[in-house]
């Protein structure tokens, strides 16, 4: 077992090193409080994203573990931009219904087009009964958040849609990249035995048991 354990960690630890060396990787963290996640940089118009969407869903499901989503809408994609800033507006909201959103789009996706891309965003609020205003962004600052999601893809190295990360509590291999989406489920394993094996022993409980003697 010992000698599976140290072999892993060598493999991860290589991959992390390799990569650490040429991008910022400083955001590939789980959040506050959780010792495991899954980060994902996507753009919603990206056919594979919409492929890998259920299993990451299962994913969070079975491992309960969180989903951190980067907006990477890439420029050759002519509606991606625009779903993304949809989807921070729904997050306004509620986080349940921007979530919800996007996995719509991620369903829907070969239906919707550059000109309909708006009407589909409408007949998703109006099924939950929301309504979509006609500037859902009137101040920029939501194109700014997405804005500002792509350019951190770009400072970790991301070049391409889906790119997936298991991140965790790990001083040593922080992060591993899921290369193939069939390793998702092993990579999460990979990690927690990484992040287990790096925790700290438990203290022994100091025990409370009187030995006073019987009176002689």
């Amino acid at each position: 077992m010992k000698t599976v354990l140290r072999t892993l960690m060598i493999a991860a630890l290589m991959t992390f090193s390799a990569l650490a060396q040429a991008a910022d990787t400083s955001v590939l963290r789980p959040p506050a409080g959780s010792k495991v996640a899954i980060v994902v940089f996507e753009d919603l118009e990206c056919p594979q994203c919409a492929r890998i969407e259920p299993l990451l869903e299962d994913a969070v499901k079975n491992y309960k573990i969180p989903l951190v989503r980067y907006d990477f809408s890439l420029p050759q994609h002519p509606w991606s931009f625009e779903a993304h800033v949809t989807a921070r507006y729904f997050d306004t909201k509620s986080k349940q219904l921007g979530e919800e959103y996007r996995r719509w789009v991620f369903a829907n996706q070969n239906f919707i087009t550059k000109m309909n891309v708006r009407g589909m965003s409408e007949r998703f609020a109006a099924e939950h009964h929301v309504t979509l205003p006609a500037f859902v962004d009137p101040d920029g600052k939501l194109a700014a958040k997405v804005k500002d999601d792509y350019a951190t893809g770009q400072k970790v190295g991301i070049d391409h849609t889906p790119t997936i990360y298991i991140v965790g509590e790990s001083r040593q291999t922080p992060y591993i990249e899921v290369k193939e989406i069939s390793q998702l489920f092993s990579t999460i394993d990979q990690m927690k035995a990484l992040v287990k094996a790096e925790a700290p022993a438990p203290r022994p409980k100091s025990s409370s048991a009187r030995t006073d003697k019987p009176a002689q």
